[in-house]
């Protein structure tokens, strides 16, 4: 047995493939001052293909995993275009008299061993990109074939020491029935793709390992736990192949209650809604009952392009989900962009603290044209759905009031062009900062409802950077501070007889379920994978027991105390079944 790290859920059992590592061969002849501009141009031609190919890969891709997943081919291409790796290959060429392929060869390296030295593992997954842009270049300096998969043989578990985002973007799930790299963490970009194929994972067992895998040898992977079982014995591979065979018979009594009411046993509903970006996310999401879209993240209407998208574009993409929703509510949040969103196309300044800088509801009301656009192309679509109207990042009364002044200027413009849109449409606000926790009482009297943005919350309230891997420890949803933050939300909202919905991570958390029960929210909205999982629990679990917990929950003075109340509380539930509490 091997411990490693589980980067994507899910249990395989069978053969070997060792993905072969590409040894380049380069010429080691000096190149003619006369001929720098023959390779110089040689380099233009390969980043011209590569950018060619990714943008292939990020199309054919869009439609199976979403949009979000495909922006990780976005970093991709801004290597590419990135003039400080341009001008370090040109350099080469011309300090050291070196082919294209050599001096690409040498300037990857330079960058991969610059990230690699760096304390922060995230900045060394990067790495692998580079990496990865890299290869894909000298493929095409060389003439070099892809390496591809055996496509005519029984499905097999990948071996590779390193797997790139390219190279995933090729698999066939039904081929591929696990992976395992040797390095790698489960903040990679091709763990994110994994899970989103939903292949199971393991990275990171190089160390564990006393000689390399061989293909054709028979292994058992563990994505969940990160366990690699080599050469297992029958026993061993019964025990999993049971183990397989009760988490298929889980998901398809999962798939059973998608048509259920999301309601306790003594009554509570609580809407489930799905966060989406891309109408293929949204068929996901109502093929699990999903009450609705609780999030609609509009940026991905603005990638993947050279401009800003026109009303009319917008229009028809948000028309398009108002009526596949069937009268089902639709909460649009306009455009949150800035800190780890960025468009090629819009030069936000560089910033030293960009998730406190220039985004989100900032650049709407700085960016009146661009804010007008969108709310216009909303509100056109309100005439085909329940659909509401949410504000990002927002931490005063006097934002909410000039946003909701340009929304009136929409308004009129559209009827004055004899448009037809709801007039009564909801405008409500994400709380993702503490000035708009403190400030819930005043902001729940200017808007229709709330929405609780957990990720930002829970960075802001603790000042922890989550990416950042030497305080990553310090990023904890269930410290008091953060309860304390959500009770005084919902409560502020209740007092103002609006709604309140949840639609960060902690929304579709398990462990938070009992503590959105007690505080009596009206919505939660997550990921689509997450629902049934969310809708099972909530069918054996009281509200009124949970009321008890919170006051609990309220006098723990650490995490650890809270996550084990939170425990104790699941295990008392766990047992029941969904079965029967339908």
């Amino acid at each position: 047995m091997i411990q490693g790290i589980g980067a994507s859920a899910g249990i395989a059992i069978g053969k070997s493939f060792v993905l072969p590592n590409w040894e380049w061969e380069f010429p080691e002849q000096r190149v003619d001052v006369a001929d720098f501009a023959r390779e110089f141009e040689r380099v233009y031609e390969g980043i011209r293909t590569s950018k060619h190919e990714i943008e292939q890969i990020k199309d054919e891709l869009r439609e199976v995993v979403g949009s979000d997943e495909t922006q990780i081919f976005d970093a991709h291409l801004a290597i590419l275009d990135d003039p400080v790796f341009m001008n370090e290959i040109q350099g080469i060429i011309q300090r050291q008299y070196k082919a294209a392929e050599v001096a690409v060869k040498e300037a990857i390296d330079h960058f991969v061993t610059m990230f690699d030295l760096l304390d922060d593992e995230y900045m060394k997954e990067r790495a692998l990109d580079i990496k990865d842009v890299g290869n894909r270049l000298l493929k095409h300096l060389l003439g070099a074939p892809e390496i591809t998969l055996p496509s005519d043989t029984q499905p097999f578990i990948l071996i590779a020491r390193e797997l790139s985002p390219s190279q995933l973007a090729h698999i066939n799930p039904n081929n591929v029935l696990g992976i395992v790299t040797l390095a790698g963490s489960s903040t990679s970009h091709s763990a994110i793709m994994a899970r989103a194929l939903g292949v199971p994972l393991v990275v990171g067992v190089e160390a564990k390992l006393e000689e390399p895998i061989q293909t054709g040898q028979s292994l058992i992977i563990d994505g969940t736990e990160g366990l690699l079982f080599i050469e297992p014995e029958d026993a061993l591979i019964d025990h999993y192949s049971e183990l397989q065979g009760r988490l298929a018979e889980a998901r398809q009594q999962l798939n059973s209650i998608a048509g259920h009411q999301s309601v306790t046993p003594d009554g509570k509903v609580l809407g489930l809604a799905a966060n989406i970006s891309s109408l293929k996310e949204l068929e996901v999401a109502l093929s699990t009952g999903a009450h609705g879209v609780g999030l609609f993240r509009t940026e991905f209407l603005y990638m993947d392009r050279n401009r800003f998208p026109k009303e009319e574009e917008q229009y028809e993409v948000y028309k398009s989900v108002a009526e596949k929703l069937a009268g089902e509510p639709l909460i649009i949040r306009t455009l949150d962009i800035g800190g780890d969103k960025q468009l090629d196309y819009f030069n936000i300044p560089e910033e030293d603290n960009p998730f406190l800088g220039y985004r989100a509801i900032r650049i709407s009301l700085d960016r009146k044209d661009l804010f007008k656009t969108q709310l216009r192309a909303i509100l056109r679509a309100s005439h085909y759905g329940q659909v509401k109207i949410m504000y990002p990042l927002i931490s005063s009364v006097e934002e909410v009031r000039a946003a909701n002044n340009v929304l009136a200027e929409a308004k009129q413009e559209l009827e004055q062009e004899g448009i037809p849109y709801n007039a009564n449409i909801q405008v409500g606000i994400m709380i993702e900062v503490p000035a708009a926790v403190i400030l819930a009482d005043l902001l729940a009297q200017e808007v229709d409802f709330f929405s609780i943005g957990t990720n930002d919350l829970v960075q802001f309230t603790l000042a922890v950077d989550r990416m950042n891997e030497e305080i990553s420890y310090l990023y904890e949803p269930f410290h008091p501070a953060v309860l304390r933050m959500l009770k005084l939300t919902v409560e502020a909202a209740k007092r103002n007889h609006i709604k309140v919905g949840v639609c960060g991570e902690l929304a579709g958390d398990l462990r938070a379920l009992p503590i959105w029960l007690s505080l009596d929210v009206d919505e939660l909205s997550m990921s689509s994978h997450s629902i049934l999982q969310v809708k099972e629990r909530l069918l054996c679990t009281r509200q009124e027991d949970s009321h008890s917990l919170l006051q609990q929950l309220m006098e723990c003075r650490t995490s650890a105390d809270i996550h084990n109340k939170l425990k104790q509380f699941m295990d008392s539930v766990d047992g029941k079944g969904a079965a029967s509490a339908i």
